[in-house]
């Protein structure tokens, strides 16, 4: 694209980019969508790969037609040249400058640094007026004894190879944890052929009637609720609440699960465990936002969530964010706060205010969906004595190997009293995800909370990229004029 229409980067093809993407382009500012999979969609509407050739994809999905009315006006932009579409490009940086015009004003001015390709070698840069971060979630993961046994997968993992590779993980499944998400992994388990010998949600059900008023205004939310209920019977599993696994059991694979019952405290109750006979078990403990994008450009953070307006601008100018980067909340709410980034980007990149009018009915629904996953977060919530089930020698963080003792001696014998200090102490959190896997884990049993921590780079870069990089931006230093202001 050469136009001098207003230019807009997308980061994150889910549902908030693709809605974001949408409304940005049909209201006269072109778009550069960027994502890292092979295909539109994320998790929500991850597709499986076409050289499966399946009959019936969206038998693995609802909210189906949603994701073809995106689908199908995603293609029309970009055959009107309003949207490109990068698809395998591995964000890893944003880059802020501001530019002084000939009025003597300042500009926004991004460069989105990313790696093209499953090697992600090859560096790639694209140049914007403004930024959206639709950049999603990842699952919280919690460890327990056996838990790097394998045959233990996260709950996203197993709807994930499901949906991307129409393969299951196994013939018996027992499915644990808290959450919405496993209600569709157990249904989706089911229908696949796998036997799911169990749905273990560590919620009480009472909770739900204490919240019944935030619950009764989402009818719809409900009702998919009450449908995943009704497959399950039909498939006969066994659901179990107030329940947790306190262990996984096996040597080269999976053999059983011994589940417990929770106390109204959250913790177990002694003599109500049991075995569970299965070859896998996805376990998963709610999401958290991806955030490290959002942290490098300097937005500020409320917990894991970046904070945003009423238009979804974060408090770095020329920055949007929307989804699950500000605050888990589903699809439902993804694509409403998409559309409202995408109206107000493309509003006041081409220099006008925005009528809040024109997503007031996005906005209604943003209010209520996110009054309806706070409430959910209150029921959903790990059992508060998971750190007890946690053993001097489960391995908490597996890139490093540092089991749970390693961290207790780090807190209680070597006084340390955050998540920072417990890795600088036993490494833990310096392996190759940096921390996004075991940073719950690690917080939790230091008795911390869990603070973000301003990664220079969103995942790991070659040297060659970096020393690449460094003289490109040395080069455009040397010929830059002098209005060009880096922030």
């Amino acid at each position: 694209m050469t136009d001098d229409r207003p230019h807009l980067a997308v980061i994150g093809a889910g549902p908030a980019g693709l809605a974001a993407t949408v409304a940005a382009a049909a209201h006269g500012v072109r778009v550069t969508l960027i994502d890292s999979a092979a295909r539109a969609g994320g998790q929500f509407y991850r597709q499986p790969a076409a050289e499966l050739n399946a009959g019936r994809p969206q038998a693995l999905h609802h909210q189906w037609r949603a994701w073809e009315r995106l689908r199908d006006a995603l293609a029309r932009h970009m055959e009107a040249g309003r949207v490109t579409h990068l698809t395998d490009h591995h964000v890893w940086l944003v880059e802020r400058r501001l530019e002084r015009q000939a009025g003597g004003a300042d500009r926004n001015a991004f460069t989105v640094h990313a790696l093209l390709g499953p090697e992600q070698q090859d560096p790639v840069e694209v140049r914007a007026d403004a930024v959206l971060l639709a950049t999603g979630g990842y699952e919280k993961v919690l460890p327990f004894p056996g838990w790097t046994v394998p045959g233990v997968l996260t709950a996203g993992g197993a709807q994930a190879m499901l949906k991307g590779t129409l393969a299951v993980p196994g013939r018996t499944a027992v499915v644990a944890g808290t959450g919405p998400l496993l209600l569709p992994v157990a249904t989706g388990l089911a229908a696949a052929g796998v036997e799911v010998a169990a749905l273990v949600e560590s919620a009480d059900p009472k909770a739900f009637a204490r919240r019944s008023r935030a619950l009764a205004a989402q009818p719809g939310k409900v009702a998919e609720g009450t449908r995943y209920a009704a497959q399950l019977l039909r498939h006969r599993v066994k659901l179990l609440t107030r329940h947790t696994v306190v262990q996984a059991h096996g040597d080269d694979r999976l053999e059983a699960v011994t589940v417990a019952a929770l106390d109204t405290d959250g913790r177990v109750r002694p003599g109500t465990e049991r075995r569970v006979a299965c070859d896998t078990l996805a376990v998963g403990h709610g999401m958290l936002p991806h955030t490290d994008l959002a942290e490098t450009l300097g937005c500020r953070l409320d917990g894991t969530d970046v904070q945003v307006d009423d238009e979804q601008r974060t408090d770095v100018p020329g920055v949007w964010a929307a989804g699950e980067t500000t605050g888990i909340g589903g699809a439902a709410l993804s694509l409403a706060e998409g559309h409202i980034a995408g109206r107000s980007a493309a509003a006041r990149l081409n220099g006008t205010e925005p009528d809040p009018r024109i997503w007031a009915s996005a906005a209604k629904s943003r209010i209520k969906l996110r009054e309806f996953f706070a409430a959910l977060d209150t029921v959903y919530a790990p059992p508060a004595g998971w750190t007890d089930l946690v053993t001097d020698d489960t391995v908490v963080c597996r890139c490093e190997e540092v089991t749970g003792g390693a961290i207790r001696e780090a807190v209680d014998g070597l006084g340390a009293g955050d998540v920072r200090t417990v890795k600088l102490l036993t490494r833990a959190g310096m392996g190759w995800c940096q921390g996004r896997m075991c940073g719950p884990a690690v917080a939790g049993l230091a008795g911390c909370e869990l603070t973000p921590s301003r990664r220079p780079f969103a995942r790991p870069v070659p040297l060659g990229v970096l020393a690449r990089a460094g003289e490109a931006e040395a080069d455009r230093s040397a010929a830059a004029p002098p209005d060009v202001l880096p922030d």
